[in-house]
């Protein structure tokens, strides 16, 4: 498989878990790159940067992943009888759009299967047209088997995540999405018992959360509390309450979000958590909430705690990996009803 706009590898991580072998990973962000290579040491092969740039070196693969951005098409050759014949003369819709890329590598190298993830309001973004375009391309233009799907990854880790999933497949298969397991709601998985530092003295001593200093980088494991930096300061309280006030009184519902560490899910982490956290602050007893750690974060998102948040990635920087990432068993189980229709034949194009 390949690993495009690949952030720090949570769909590679996702597919390996099933069998999934990675041969050629792009990603042009030098920070995230730092922890995608601290976390596949052992990879046969260069993580390249942008792929506008590195497109001849995509290798024959089987199977493509791609958790790409989100990108309004031209205005040109928009017809749906224009973008199904592709007459001469009209130009690709997709053209300077990073899915353009993803186009060009599957109509070159035929892989057998793809997986892309997006945002939920793909379907609705530029007013429906991207999500069009998008579809016709796979179906139409490259004969690929379409199926689409909004998960939420809630029913894995406690944390309210819808992303759009588009499958396709190169030949005809039986694939269903109803072949899905979804676990039931489990009362345990509370962010307590799933996702926060244990202060009980239970707290894993993890040898990669430590810092060039010595020290854990996240949680005081003598006094068994998290670090105090991740307390938010008095005045951003005092402002993030303002702003929820005011906008209660306008009637909006807009405003920070506190959550207890019993609750069962969280909103969404963002990219933009680093600025305020505002979106996922944790109460605590005594004193103002605070953010999550990192090390909360990747737990959220469904990372184990072998995964390395390397020292010489900033805070900053890992709360948007996180962000940015995905909720890594819900796209290890789309991997696992795939992974029959992939059985048949080896999928790597005998013209590549």
């Amino acid at each position: 498989m390949i690993d495009l706009f690949a952030g720090i590898g949570g769909i590679r991580r996702a597919f390996e878990e099933h069998g999934g072998r990675c041969i050629f990973g792009s990603e042009w962000d030098q920070f995230a790159n730092r922890t995608y290579r601290a976390n596949n040491p052992d990879d046969g092969h260069e993580l390249t940067g942008d792929i506008r740039n590195a497109r001849s070196e995509v290798p024959a693969h089987e199977v493509l992943l791609a958790g790409f951005p989100c990108q309004p098409f031209s205005l040109a050759g928009v017809s749906k009888k224009n973008s199904l014949g592709r007459p001469h003369g009209f130009d690709d819709p997709t053209q300077g759009t990073l899915f353009h890329e993803i186009q060009e590598i599957l109509k070159e190298r035929k892989p057998k299967a793809f997986l892309l993830e997006n945002v939920k309001h793909l379907k609705s973004h530029d007013g429906g047209r991207t999500f069009g375009v998008i579809r016709d391309v796979l179906k139409h233009q490259l004969g690929y088997e379409v199926h689409h799907n909004v998960l939420d990854g809630c029913h894995w880790v406690p944390q309210h995540r819808e992303r759009t999933i588009i499958v396709g497949f190169r030949e005809p298969t039986t694939f269903d999405w109803k072949d899905l397991t979804i676990p039931e709601p489990d009362q345990s998985s509370t962010l307590r018992e799933k996702v926060l530092h244990k202060t009980d003295g239970t707290e894993p001593l993890i040898p990669h959360d430590v810092g060039k200093d010595g020290k854990q980088r996240f949680f005081d494991h003598k006094r068994a509390r998290v670090l105090p930096r991740y307390t938010i300061s008095k005045a951003l309280y005092d402002y993030l309450k303002e702003y929820r006030e005011k906008h209660r009184l306008a009637g909006n519902g807009f405003g920070f979000s506190k959550v207890s560490p019993d609750a069962l899910k969280t909103r969404t982490l963002s990219a933009r958590y680093h600025k305020d956290g505002s979106e996922i602050l944790i109460g605590q007893t005594k004193t103002r909430p605070r953010r999550l750690t990192p090390r909360e974060c990747a737990r959220l998102m469904g990372f184990p705690d072998d995964f390395i948040i390397p020292v010489d990635v900033s805070d900053t920087q890992a709360y948007r990996q996180f962000g940015n990432s995905v909720v890594v068993p819900a796209i290890a189980e789309v991997a696992r009803i795939m992974k029959p229709h992939l059985a048949e034949g080896s999928g790597i194009s005998k013209a590549a």
